[in-house]
């Protein structure tokens, strides 16, 4: 059994760890969906639908198990983050709905049809990205109200559109071959760049919002460890803006680089607004402890948690490797 004063610690870990699964597995389906081109041929939509097709309703497993989470060993925090962002949280509910029910009626709608199908699952995906990225400009501000506050939080409603729509198209360049992956490569650039003008935006009005972040980011000696993060961060965008320019190779060679840059990317910015933050589970307002379930609500669903996580590591582990490879044709049965 645990200690109750490292509990709190754990499941704010293992709720990090699936906030941020889920920003990597369903951002890069919710990319593909951003990205759908309306103006091409209904074979390249299929293809790239067909990309997503068998792990886009899983990923979302992964908000499920963190909101789960929030709820049951930190239900002081989940009570005023959902009083914050009740409505975001709602439109977002609602743009998954939407993808949802487009996946599976573009399958089955006549073919004058289907077309407008596609539209809604790009509808969709675009809404969803966006009021994610809301309601994290919400919370980097503490929930301001001001003009400022929702000001900010548009822009990294659009930024996290633009971030997803990166790891999409990172996607796409790894499963995809000819016309499409000539797409996805050009389409990766420049929303790698968009991407990262994001970050920067987000880091400098984080530091500015927050004073106590840039007195634990530049506190010595501890700043020449944390700046690592940046560091490392700026040289992955850096050698994806190098290599994305040499693709595509010979026999596909090297296919796979632009997205594991991406996913180290997103590991980067999600580690460093989890320092930013940390002990605070709520910003200048919660920390972890504070908001914390009763010791024996976190011993018992502890050991719940390392039954169900393993197993839905498991499952993608294996859904993964059993659709490793180029994206086939789409087939509904």
């Amino acid at each position: 059994m645990i200690s109750y004063d490292l509990l709190p610690a754990v499941f704010a870990g293992l709720t990090a760890f699936s906030v941020l699964m889920y920003a990597i597995l369903d951002g890069y389906d919710l990319g593909v969906g951003i990205l759908l081109p309306m103006d091409q041929d209904e074979a390249t939509r299929d293809k790239m639908i067909a990309s997503i097709g068998p792990f886009w309703d899983a990923n979302e497993t992964w908000l499920v198990l963190a909101v789960g989470l929030l709820l049951i060993a930190f239900p002081a925090a989940h009570s005023v983050i959902l009083f914050e962002l009740y409505l975001p949280a709602a439109i977002l509910l609602i743009g998954l709905i939407m993808r949802g029910v487009a996946f599976d009626f573009r399958a089955k709608a006549a073919i004058d049809y289907k077309r407008n199908w596609d539209r809604l699952f790009k509808s969709g995906s675009v809404i969803s990205s966006f009021m994610q990225g809301y309601m994290l400009g919400m919370y980097i501000t503490g929930f301001d109200n001001s003009f400022a506050g929702y000001l900010f939080s548009v822009l990294t409603g659009i930024g996290v559109i633009a971030a997803y729509g990166f790891i999409g198209a990172a996607w796409l360049v790894m499963k995809t071959e000819g016309e499409l992956q000539k797409f996805a490569i050009k389409t990766t650039q420049i929303m790698a760049r968009l991407a990262f003008l994001n970050v920067i935006l987000i880091s400098v009005v984080n530091v500015y919002v927050n004073p106590r972040v840039f007195d634990k980011w530049f506190e010595f000696p501890l700043v020449m460890f944390v700046l690592f993060i940046p560091i490392t961060c700026v040289v992955l965008f850096i050698a994806l803006e190098i290599i994305i320019k040499r693709l595509p190779k010979p026999h596909d060679r090297h296919c796979w680089l632009p997205f594991v840059l991406a996913v180290g990317i997103f590991i980067l910015c999600f580690s460093a607004l989890a320092f930013s933050f940390y002990p605070y589970i709520v910003p200048n307002q919660l920390t972890i402890w504070q908001a914390a379930s009763a010791p024996e609500s976190l011993n018992f669903i502890f050991n719940g948690a390392v039954i169900v996580i393993p197993v839905i590591l498991a499952y993608t582990f294996y859904a993964y490797r059993v659709f490793n490879g180029k994206v086939s044709d789409l087939k509904y049965h």
